[in-house]
């Protein structure tokens, strides 16, 4: 029998009123079929990692607060031979966000983003934001357009999960500043991003592809409240299955491949946020983010996804002599 570890959060991270919909229905779906499924703790020290014969990445969510431990964990896995999906190297590529970039000079449509890794950047970058919002303002008093709204940015970490330490605010507010200073000053990179209409109006939707193949999407609805913070005042998605279009499943493969070409590594499984912008914009799709290690698949609103997924990691399961692996499922999506 073959022996499959899912890794996870500590159960404890669970609150109660937001409990793991997917590990359950994963682990009774390879059960079914034929496998010693078992959810581990990436962070569970007494774990004999090598004993595994496939091990399976799904919601380390609490990586942020340990991310250099949790790197020695990923070192670990590579030690052992036992084959990671999605992958190490993978993995480490996707937990910085500055990954957009290496994505938009593939050809993907990624929202515009500045990088401030320094408070000097910070500084110079709402100067500079200060200074263009001044401008904007006089030429509205001389076109006799009055007391309109300063522009909205989005400040958040390259690293991070949930939608943490992310805020919006208007181009104006000091409190945009000061969460990239704290950014910085704590080690991070912040990303400084105009805000997008379509996010605030809840048109974000989130596409699967398991083994190259389309399963499901989901819109998320608007998270973030003007002035920092959430709406409704703590992190909560209400996922709603939604149909995806052709051209959206078209664009997740894209940036599937686009992420192939950049990392030598063909995702498993991964969901890709993205948005549809007005046509008046001529951009058309944007990646916002390619969750490929630790997004939520909401299986209890897709029950049958269980099965496919379940299907997708047996195919990856060793065959024949040691490190040697039955190719997984990367087949065309159904669009």
């Amino acid at each position: 029998m073959n022996r499959i570890g899912i890794i996870v959060t500590d159960p404890s991270y669970y609150p109660p009123e937001d409990p793991d919909h997917d590990t359950p229905p994963l682990l009774a779906a390879l059960r079914e079929r034929g496998a010693d499924a078992q959810a581990v703790s990436w962070r569970d020290t007494d774990v004999d990692w090598a004993s595994y014969d496939l091990l399976v990445i799904r919601s380390p969510w609490d990586y942020v607060g340990h991310a250099a431990e949790f790197s020695a964990w990923l070192r670990t896995i590579e030690a052992t031979s036992v084959p990671l999906y999605n992958d190490a190297t993978l993995i480490r590529w996707n937990m910085d966000k500055r990954y957009l970039e290496e994505l938009s000079a593939r050809g993907v449509g990624v929202v515009p983003t500045r990088y401030l890794a320094t408070a000097a950047e910070v500084d110079a970058a709402f100067t500079e934001d200060a200074e263009d919002a001044e401008d904007a303002e006089d030429a509205e008093d001389t076109a006799g357009e009055q007391d309109a709204p300063s522009p909205r940015i989005v400040v958040k970490p390259t690293v991070g999960a949930g939608s943490s330490r992310t805020g919006l605010f208007e181009a104006d507010d000091p409190a945009a500043a000061e969460l990239a200073r704290d950014i910085v000053t704590s080690g991070g990179v912040a990303m400084l991003q105009a805000e997008v209409p379509e996010l605030s109006e809840g048109r974000e939707k989130a596409v699967y592809l398991v083994g190259g193949r389309f399963t499901h999407a989901i819109a998320k609805g608007a998270l973030l409240a003007p002035g920092g913070g959430f709406l409704g005042g703590v992190y909560q998605e209400h996922p709603v299955i939604v149909d995806a279009t052709p051209d959206e499943k078209t664009f997740a493969v894209r940036v599937f491949d686009a992420v192939s070409a950049v990392t030598g590594s063909v995702p498993l499984y991964g969901r890709i946020d993205m948005v549809e912008t007005a046509e008046s914009d001529g951009r058309g799709l944007l990646l916002l983010e390619a969750e490929l290690f630790e997004p939520a698949f909401n299986l209890h609103l897709v029950p049958g996804v269980a099965a496919t997924f379940a299907e997708a990691i047996l195919d990856c399961l060793p065959v024949g002599s040691p490190g040697s692996l039955r190719p997984c499922d990367q087949g065309a999506p159904a669009v």
